[in-house]
């Protein structure tokens, strides 16, 4: 169990014990991971499903996996709800039960029903800045994706828009094909 308010180093925080409640290192504090519900798991598997398939060989797709980073000049672990990582950046044979070493090409987060587009953008920049070149941000109620650029852009995806991106290359996707195979709508 974590002391509210306790300040935690980075080595600190990645020595509290595995439990039922996934932290994140924000500011020095561990900050509890909300616990998703059926639309969040759902669209997090799903994607991790059609991610896997396309980058079978190349790289590795995984939930919940917290990153080392760092935030405003601070270390940071956040844990994103799906993770991207190519071979290139972390080499297929690393094989260890620790947070993320490697910047990833593309972190995804799903918006949870008491949590607002508004609150991700401001993530996202903090993701950028960390050096993650692509962020994605799903939106369960409004069934669109919103993928966040370096350059300070974004781009929306809804519906049957197809998702093609040069940093993720061979990867087309829709909104309809993520949705449908989270059987979210039909």
């Amino acid at each position: 169990m974590v002391g509210i308010g306790t300040k935690l180093t980075l080595a600190e925080f990645l020595d509290l014990p595995d439990g039922d409640v996934y932290y994140e290192l924000v500011d020095g504090l561990a900050v509890p991971k909300m616990s998703p519900k059926f639309f969040h798991s759902t669209l997090q598997f799903a994607l991790c499903r059609v991610i896997r398939a396309w980058c079978k060989g190349q790289g590795r797709v995984l939930p919940e996996w917290a990153i080392l980073l760092k935030r405003q000049g601070k270390d940071w672990a956040p844990v994103l709800d799906l993770t991207y990582i190519s071979y290139e950046r972390l080499p297929k044979s690393w094989r260890r039960n620790e947070a993320c070493p490697a910047i990833p090409e593309l972190v995804i987060e799903i918006i949870s029903p008491d949590q607002s587009m508004k609150e991700f953008e401001e993530k996202a920049k903090d993701y950028l800045a960390a050096g993650i070149p692509r962020v994605w941000v799903v939106d369960p109620e409004a069934i669109l994706i919103r993928s966040f650029f370096p350059d300070g852009s974004s781009q929306v995806y809804t519906d049957n828009t197809l998702i093609v991106d040069e940093l993720l290359s061979g990867l087309e996707l829709t909104i309809r094909q993520i949705f449908e195979e989270a059987e979210l709508i039909d």
